[in-house]
């Protein structure tokens, strides 16, 4: 009752409640003033100059957090370990190398192979009137091989049992890196196989891969059980499992990464413990597919292609990918291969992401791919006959 007599009060009565009183025209306090001005000059700085700070960061730019967590060093979210700091230091000097121009620039070619290559004729006339612009290695795992063309005679390395799937993989390609390395005018370092055949003419190739500052290393993740799902914690601290990617064993890399290749010894330890076939009940690991994507993931992403320059066709979803024999090999196949200017890449899980990107050479989108596997050797003939008519460009 008292709630609903209060709630009826009028105007009238609170005028006669009220007590009028007397109030000077109000000042504004000199800090007041300093306070505005104070903060307007802050918000002009801060649009001048974007903020690097954190709290600076998300109070005035919606650019600058951005730009404070490329500031971050990237060992802020655990302390690195003392043999990791050892092996940063090292790449990163590498990276920063600088190597004295040379007037013979040269493109290593390194084979691995089992025993003979049945294609040399065809490299013979790839390679023909280019002699002082590449070099030939061969590692042959099987059997001592015979030579065909005078670029193969005496090239080959001490070489070692490869297993398939194993990390003897890697250990070849390490071989085959540090023999090449010993020629100071190599400057490019191309894997290739014994079913390989080059798809453009040797210039092509050359300017394709030395007039560019990127290796072309494939590397992508993948969150299936052909991915991930091959990942071991036994690899951690050094490499996380969001970190963990994977990629075509055949790459094609400059000068500076190839001598970071040859000197780790952290990073490779782990895959050759944790990475190999039957390593975890259900799971195999493969180091060819996974070492060189995750350890460059890891340590100069921005320096790789993310894309490997020889074609391999996996459409058929089998553990091997589609060999080409004598009657699949015509001018429109070959053709329709150099002609491809993207990448493509599909998950191992459910969802089969098929993730397809440009091929970007030095921020222009050209064809991806100057090599393609797998060619029976009875393809010879054929992809002889067609040589000069689809490498022309």
């Amino acid at each position: 009752m008292k709630a609903s007599k209060a709630w009826r009060l009028g105007i009238g009565d609170l005028q006669i409640m009220t007590v009028p009183r007397h109030r000077p025209p109000l000042k504004r306090p000199m800090w007041i003033i300093v306070l505005v001005s104070l903060v307007s000059l802050l918000l002009i700085g801060a649009y001048v100059y974007p903020p690097r700070g954190f709290v600076a960061c998300y109070m005035f730019s919606s650019n600058g957090c951005k730009s404070f967590v490329e500031w971050l060093p990237p060992s802020l979210s655990r302390e690195l370990t003392d043999d990791e700091i050892a092996s940063r230091v090292v790449i990163r000097d590498i990276l920063r190398m600088t190597f004295p121009e040379t007037k013979n620039a040269k493109i290593a070619f390194m084979f691995l192979t089992p025993g003979s290559l049945p294609f040399e004729r065809l490299w013979d006339r790839f390679f023909s009137g280019h002699e002082d612009r590449f070099t030939v290695y061969v590692h042959a795992s099987r059997e001592k091989p015979v030579h065909v063309s005078r670029y193969f005679i005496n090239r080959g390395i001490h070489s070692d049992k490869v297993v398939w799937g194993t990390v003897s993989m890697v250990d070849a390609e390490r071989r085959l890196l540090a023999n090449a390395l010993k020629d100071p005018d190599n400057q490019h370092f191309v894997l290739l196989s014994d079913s390989c055949v080059p798809l453009h003419n040797f210039d092509y190739v050359y300017n394709y891969l030395m007039d560019t500052n990127i290796s072309f290393i494939d590397c992508f993740e993948d969150p299936g059980p052909h991915g991930s799902g091959r990942y071991s914690k036994h690899m951690l601290p050094e490499v996380e499992k969001k970190d963990f990617r994977k990629g075509a064993q055949w790459f094609s890399m400059k000068r500076q990464h190839a001598l970071i290749v040859m000197a780790d010894s952290l990073y490779y330890s782990k895959f050759k413990l944790y990475c190999k076939p039957g390593m975890e009940e259900g799971r195999n690991c493969y180091a060819d597919e996974h070492y060189l994507p995750t350890f460059f993931y890891m340590i100069d992403p921005q320096g790789i292609a993310n894309w490997s320059v020889t074609h391999v066709d996996w459409s058929e979803a089998k553990w091997h990918p589609k060999s080409y024999r004598a009657r699949d090999v015509t001018y429109e196949l070959l053709k329709n291969i150099t002609s491809i200017d993207e990448t493509l890449h599909v998950t191992s899980d459910r969802r089969r992401e098929v993730q397809i990107r440009p091929c970007l050479w030095n921020g222009m989108q050209r064809p991806c791919y100057l090599f393609a596997r797998k060619f029976y050797p009875e393809a010879l003939d054929n992809l002889m006959q067609l040589f000069s008519n689809y490498t022309l460009t």
